[in-house]
């Protein structure tokens, strides 16, 4: 088959979903991730034809993205914060405004003591992004990172192989954020130093504005926060983090944009200081920081 006509079908599937710009740069992205070719390899050499070996592959891994099966689950893989994290159905994927989390909460803690003696707590970690980030972006601090999901727990605890010698590795352990004393007592030392989070918060008024390929691929249990109470998980990080950030600690936790001023004054009613909402690249209410006194 030739390429020009794999990716010119490839964007007719895709464009029902997607809008058509959209779905040609799915594809191209496809073509150079398996393929290896060029974006212009169809357009300077329209002999090319898809490799023979890899054809039926790509024709079913097209099926899935028409599916609305998110690219990366296709694929397998995402980058994040310059690294490359396996995905797939048990955990979110990790987004780019999640990056921005890193960045803020190594500020937090760089330069308060050696990273060596620096402990992190990473709640509902997913596909453990943040708390491998933080590990291997900091060479020596001991990054525990929990979640509710088994599986989500397996996908984190392999995340890399082989880390620098300097590195930890990440200890994972299961745990239910909305059970604080279970939470308490499966993470088994208090007094972090800095503590972050990526919860569910998506309130369930918010589906139909959500597109297919997240709502009915990605894990509701690490999207949807309960219908009766959409700040549950972050009321649950602040009786937490009192218990478990040290004085003087420090906490980097992701939010619903449209309840941001809710979700700070969570945290200030439980009498952390410093209490602030952080912006994301695109001028949103993103995270709110705050530390313990």
């Amino acid at each position: 088959m030739l390429l020009k006509d794999f990716i010119k079908d490839g964007i007719a599937s895709l464009s029902a979903l997607y809008p058509k710009d959209e779905a040609r740069s799915m594809v191209m992205f496809y073509c150079s991730d398996v393929f290896g070719f060029p974006s212009y390899q169809h357009i300077t050499e329209p002999g090319t034809e898809v490799p023979a070996e890899l054809l039926e592959q790509a024709q079913d891994d097209m099926r899935r993205l028409a599916e609305a099966e998110p690219l990366q689950y296709v694929l397998g893989y995402t980058e994040f914060c310059g690294r490359v994290f396996n995905v797939d159905h048990r955990a979110l994927i990790p987004r780019v405004e999640t990056e921005l989390l890193c960045t803020k909460a190594e500020e937090m803690v760089l330069g308060q003591k050696p990273a060596g003696e620096l402990k992190i707590l990473d709640l509902c970690t997913g596909s453990g992004c943040i708390a491998w980030t933080l590990a291997l972006d900091i060479p020596g601090a001991k990054v525990t990172a929990t979640d509710l999901s088994e599986e989500a727990l397996e996908l984190a605890a392999r995340q890399f192989r082989r880390i620098s010698k300097k590195a930890v590795r990440p200890r994972f352990v299961k745990a239910d954020l909305l059970d604080v004393e279970g939470t308490v007592k499966a993470v088994e030392e208090p007094c972090f130093d800095l503590i972050t989070a990526n919860p569910p918060y998506v309130m369930t008024s918010e589906k139909p504005e959500m597109r297919p390929n997240v709502l009915g691929w990605e894990p509701h249990m690490a999207l949807f926060a309960p219908d009766t109470d959409p700040l549950a998980f972050h009321k649950a990080i602040a009786v937490t983090a009192m218990k478990l950030l040290a004085p003087g600690g420090s906490a980097i936790v992701e939010l619903n944009t449209e309840i941001a001023s809710e979700t700070a004054a969570v945290f200030s009613a439980a009498g952390f200081v410093q209490v602030e909402i952080i912006k994301d690249l695109f001028e949103r209410p993103r995270f709110v920081s705050f530390r313990r006194s």
